[in-house]
This record gives C-alpha cells, sequence and structure tokens, in this order.
C-alpha cells in the first residue's frame, strides 16, 4: 500500500469557504486514494456542509478551530492572538508532524508570516518564496518570487533559482533540451535581453546565476516572452513577480470571456462555435489557472501552499493532489540537500 499523505486544509479562508473548500477536498478523495484531509474550522458549520456530500469518513475528518484570520488583519498580530484559528492550528500540525501540508486560500500575509514563524526555514535558507505555476505555450513555467518577498537580495534570487529549478524538475518532470543537462531552463525577469541591462538587483543576481553550475540558466527573459515558454523558471523579486502574475490572470480570463462571446455573437458563430467546442474547450483549459493548483511556500521544513482567495472546488481539489505529488517526489528532502551542499562549498 502507498503511503499516505495528510493535509490540513482551511475550510474557513478564501472568499467561498467554507462550501468550495469542502467540496474540493470531497472531489480530491474520489480522484487520489493515498490521501487524507482535516478540515479545520467551525464544528458545526463544515459538518452541514459535509452533509452534501457522500465521503470516505476515515480520509476526512473535521478539526474545529473557534477563530478565523481575516484578510484585513495585521499578519504578526494575528498570528499571536488567534491561536485557536485554522490557520495557525493547520501550521502547528505541519510542525508537528500531523500534517505533511497545509493549504489555505485566506490572508496571504498570515500563511507568510505563519509559515515562517511556526513551520520554519529549513537551515540556510534565507528567505522562502511562492511559487506559482502559470500557463505557457509549451506547458507550464514556475514564477517565483509571486508574493512573499518584495524586497529581496540577490542571494535570495539565487535560492529561489536552486529551489525553483528543484520543483520543476520533480514534481512537473521538466528537462532540459540540451544534451548532457538535466535541469529546466531557468531566466531572470529583465527589461531586455541584454546582460548589462537591469535595474540594480538584476544587475548583481546576473551573474551569479551565470556562474552556478547546477542550474541551466539561460540569461534574461522579457516579460512578453514568458508566455511563449522561453523558460520553466522565472526568476524574479516578489513586487514584479505578483505584478506578472496578476497582470497575467486578468489578461487571461479578459481573452477566455471575449472568445467565448465572440462566438455567441452571431447565428453564424454558433454554429462554428459547436463544430470546434471540444478542441477550444481543451485550449481554454490549459489557461486556466485553477488547473495547476496552489502556489507553494518553498524552502519550509513543511509544505505549505497558498491558493487564490477566490478558489473554486477544482483549484483546491487540484492543489490537494499537488501536496502529494510534492510530498512523493520529497521535494523539501531535495532543497535541504541543495542549501546543505551550497554551505559545504563555501567552507
Amino acid at each position: 500500500m502507498s503511503e499516505i499523505t495528510v493535509i490540513a486544509l482551511d475550510a474557513m479562508g478564501g472568499d467561498n469557504a467554507p462550501g468550495e473548500m469542502v467540496k474540493g477536498a470531497v472531489d480530491a478523495l474520489g480522484r487520489e486514494q493515498d490521501i487524507k484531509v482535516y478540515l479545520l474550522g467551525k464544528e458545526d458549520i463544515v459538518n452541514a456542509e459535509l452533509q452534501k456530500y457522500t465521503y470516505d469518513k476515515n480520509r476526512l475528518e473535521v478539526v474545529n478551530t473557534t477563530e478565523v484570520i481575516e484578510t484585513a488583519e495585521p499578519p504578526v498580530n494575528a498570528i499571536r492572538r488567534k491561536k485557536d484559528s485554522s490557520i495557525v492550528v493547520g501550521m502547528k500540525m505541519v510542525k508537528e508532524g500531523k500534517a505533511d501540508a497545509f493549504v489555505s486560500a485566506g490572508s496571504s500575509g498570515a500563511i507568510l508570516v505563519g509559515g515562517q514563524v511556526i513551520v520554519g526555514r529549513i537551515k540556510g535558507v534565507e528567505r522562502p518564496p511562492l511559487a506559482s505555476l502559470i500557463p505557457t505555450e509549451k506547458g507550464v513555467a514556475l514564477l517565483i518570487d509571486c508574493g512573499a518577498n518584495v524586497d529581496a537580495r540577490a542571494s535570495h534570487l539565487v535560492q529561489f533559482a536552486k529551489m525553483g529549478s528543484i520543483y520543476m524538475e520533480h514534481v512537473i518532470g521538466i528537462k532540459s533540451p540540451k544534451v548532457g543537462i538535466k535541469n529546466p531552463r531557468v531566466a531572470i525577469v529583465n527589461i531586455g535581453a541584454e546582460e548589462e541591462k537591469g535595474n540594480a538587483l538584476v544587475k548583481e543576481t546576473f551573474p551569479l546565476l551565470k556562474e552556478e553550475k547546477e542550474l541551466n540558466f539561460i540569461g534574461s527573459v522579457e516579460a512578453r516572452e514568458i508566455p511563449h515558454g522561453q523558460a520553466d523558471v522565472i526568476v524574479t523579486e516578489a513586487f514584479a513577480g505578483n505584478v506578472i502574475l496578476k497582470l497575467y490572470e486578468g489578461v487571461g480570463a479578459v481573452l477566455i470571456s471575449k472568445v467565448k462571446e465572440g462566438l455567441m455573437s452571431t447565428l453564424r458563430s454558433k454554429i462554428g462555435a459547436l463544430l470546434i467546442k471540444p478542441a477550444l474547450k481543451t485550449t481554454l483549459k490549459s489557461f486556466d489557472a485553477s488547473e495547476y493548483g496552489g502556489a507553494p511556500l518553498l524552502g519550509l521544513n513543511g509544505l505549505v501552499v497558498k491558493t487564490h482567495g477566490s478558489s473554486k472546488a477544482k483549484e483546491v481539489s487540484n492543489t490537494l493532489i499537488q501536496c502529494v505529488t510534492f510530498k512523493k517526489q520529497k521535494i523539501n528532502e531535495k532543497i535541504r540537500e541543495s542549501i546543505q551542499s551550497e554551505q559545504k562549498s563555501a567552507e
């Protein structure tokens, strides 16, 4: 029998909680046998939602938490004061080994603070980054950092690149097309392809990435080239990363909406829509952000994953499945080995 992945899911976090959280958990149980989910939240409310479904009660349990951290609350104060919130309880379950992962669509700030303060960083990791998968013409790319470290340093970005490369190779299974190099293609976000371009942070980071022999660093990537799949790991600090991510999601949503609107505009287009519906559905699905799960906070002693605040059941379900792959591929262990190897080399 395969090893079970135990996940603590914040049933109270996000715009659509607890309904979509519960629905996503039940769906994940049906898709993946090697998974157990603890739903964290106000017991009476969560149980009322669960009554709508048939599920394996041996693989889904409710953990009662009496408090909820709201999005507008100051993260540090909220983590300190609300000890019985779903976020704090879930993080403690990961720290104590009662869960392999914690997933939440709740307060980003509280999740980032809790991840570092409660779960803790892997020794040697300077700053844990949020890593989000984004669709491209060639599949997916990892945008790292997309929201955790606005004021990053060059050494942070180098670590982001290493952790992102490990994630893409072992979770997504991306290999480099270059002969003899197995690592994914790594690029740094810049305003031009030339090495001398960029702000002070990019100019300082570029040569450091270039020197890293374990990385398949291909240089700079301009924002317009990201959707074409020019690189597998897109490295940046969180300010630019979050802007790219939000613009990406916004443009994608508008384009999908406009395509659907155009196909329904006339009788002729409606007939054409019927003919191309199967192919179009597959294409549009590949650009749906919810298909790729949440953004893991890499470099912690346990897995913490942030999903969109607007997450619905499909994204929640995909994120839970994503956690299974993360554990099976021993991503934290691989990151720890990489960081320790780096430290030994520096000694």
